[in-house]
């Protein structure tokens, strides 16, 4: 259903990103350390808050701060299908389908929104801290607070920036990303704020980057719900790996791997029954958390994802990973084993569920994120878990395909086979010698590395793969799911939404065309 917006706009009127949520201003944190202390503590809830952008009163399903965009994220990739009897109760469903992705509909709204209620709240922070007089501590602060901007904006730039395809007409919007908005930036800027060209969003990221790096140097956050240096450096190595500047990419990758420390999730913690995603561990570079007060039974993360749950929509979506992937993983890899084969022998699977659940259910369903201690029937006990937001193990993808790029696939090839060998599939020998097999594995060791987490869809987009996923004995559950796009899906390019368009004059005629209906099923088979 398409959702009448009002005139609020997002791209400059920083006092209304919130619209649903109240958090101080950065005058008010300016006056108070201890204030902005708290804000910064608030940073983490922010991203798992239910109903951020509508509010519970006006509840949109898809509304639910950062897991909306892991959900989304892997729906767009044609990773994740509903394999239950209730596919209509997966209300991500439109973004594999390439339906109602148009700037009217609430579930293109809700993202841009966020990410600028995201970017606001670290425009907070940075407003209320002095660079030349602040104490070091307050510099962590602000540190923190421009990788948190950084990265938000890395989000928006990927989203919004389109990539020629053949089913839409780009040509007039080629190279542009979002408006950017600072701490400094007036209200009354919003009305003519331009879309930043790539090159300048990237050059600002990079500036915010360059501070972040410089106050967090001998700063250590409290935990690894705050992004540390080495969040820093891998923020960094993204933006440079979207960019092309793959040597620098992999020089940063390597930085964020030796300033972390930390080592890949094991076998044993990612198949655990009580644990598996659902706790941070030693590969977890940023997380964030969910608090049983503050969640709602239908609006987390857990109840969309985890096969196992027996709340929210996950228990009538059943939601299962692309048979084609899955056919690829070998069977000598442990990660194959987080989704249901169709011969339930080939793995002695354990689930928290009664004895016989697992042999009830859909084939490939995914159960790679558990309940928090087997608990599937208490939203607020089960639910209540930890969301990873950057692993080690994605710098170590970063680094072999970076590598590739910019010194020769044999020597990309060599840092991939030592990690998938060490830490995935002993056998593992990938012996491709052309760039595109080259991307085309490490995309698909990410795509399984990160089922359900999204990181592999900004790579996807960046080397243009297309999509198939109509092929004789898909599991797509139905004829829309059925797209087969050459290069991408038109739908990676996504389209601002129609009220920041209305009231920001310098989008008019230059917002990403409607891709809704652009690619029709293919029902070859």
């Amino acid at each position: 259903m398409a959702l009448a917006f009002g005139a609020v706009t997002v791209s400059a009127c920083i006092k209304e990103t919130q619209p649903k949520s109240s958090y101080a201003t950065s005058e008010q944190l300016g006056a108070s350390a201890t204030a902005l202390e708290a804000a910064m503590a608030g940073l983490p809830a922010q991203l798992t808050q239910s109903y951020p952008i509508l509010g519970s009163d006006e509840q949109q399903e898809t509304d639910i701060a950062y897991p909306s965009f892991m959900m989304m994220y892997t729906e767009m990739l044609g990773d994740v299908y509903p394999g239950g009897s209730n596919v209509g109760y997966d209300w991500f469903r439109r973004f594999n389908t390439n339906e109602n992705q148009g700037d009217a509909y609430t579930m293109i709204y809700i993202p841009w929104r966020a990410l600028y209620m995201f970017i606001k709240s670290a425009n907070d922070i940075i407003g209320s801290v002095d660079d030349e007089t602040a104490s070091e501590t307050l510099l962590g602060y602000a540190g923190m607070a421009y990788v948190y901007r950084a990265f938000w904006y890395y989000h928006a730039m990927n989203l919004y920036e389109p990539k020629e395809n053949p089913y839409t007409d780009v040509s007039a919007v080629l190279g542009l990303t979002v408006p950017i908005v600072t701490e400094s930036t007036p209200e009354s800027e919003g009305k003519n704020n331009p879309r930043a060209t790539h090159v300048d969003m990237v050059n600002f990221i990079l500036s915010d980057l360059d501070k972040a790096e410089k106050y967090l140097e001998n700063f250590t956050p409290s935990s690894r719900l705050y992004p540390s240096l080495a969040v820093a450096y891998g923020v960094r190595a993204k933006v440079l790996m979207t960019d092309g500047q793959y040597a620098a990419a992999a020089e940063y990758a390597r930085k964020a791997i030796d300033t972390f420390g930390g080592t890949p999730v094991t076998e044993s913690q990612w198949l655990d029954v009580n644990t598996g995603f659902v706790k941070e561990n030693q590969a977890w570079m940023w997380y964030t958390t969910y608090s049983a007060e503050s969640m709602s039974n239908l609006a987390n993360w857990i109840g969309w994802i985890s096969g196992e749950a027996d709340w929210g929509y996950s228990s009538l979506t059943c939601p299962m990973i692309d048979r084609g992937l899955y056919d690829r993983i070998s069977y000598n890899d442990f990660r194959k084993y987080t989704f249901l084969d169709p011969d339930r022998s080939v793995y002695a699977y354990k689930t928290c569920r009664p004895e016989g659940w697992l042999d009830s259910q859909v084939d490939y369903l995914s159960i790679k994120f558990r309940c928090v201690n087997g608990d599937f029937n208490t939203y607020t006990a089960g639910g209540v878990c930890d969301v990873p937001m950057m692993r080690v193990e994605e710098m170590y993808y970063i680094e072999a395909e970076a590598t590739g790029l910019s010194k020769g696939v044999s020597e990309g090839v060599k840092l991939l086979n030592n990690f998938v060998s060490t830490y995935r599939q002993s056998d593992y020998n990938c012996s491709v010698s052309s760039v595109a097999d080259f991307e085309d594995e490490i995309l698909f060791q990410k795509r399984v590395e990160f089922w359900g987490e999204g990181i592999a869809l900004f790579d996807a987009k960046r080397i243009g793969q297309g999509r198939y996923q109509s092929y004789e004995g898909t599991n797509a559950p139905g004829d829309a799911f059925k797209l087969n796009c050459d290069v991408i899906k038109p739908n990676w390019n996504m389209v601002i939404p129609r009220s920041e368009v209305n009231n920001n004059n310098a989008l008019k005629g230059l917002n990403n065309p409607d891709p809704t209906g652009t690619v029709k099923p293919d029902l070859t088979w």
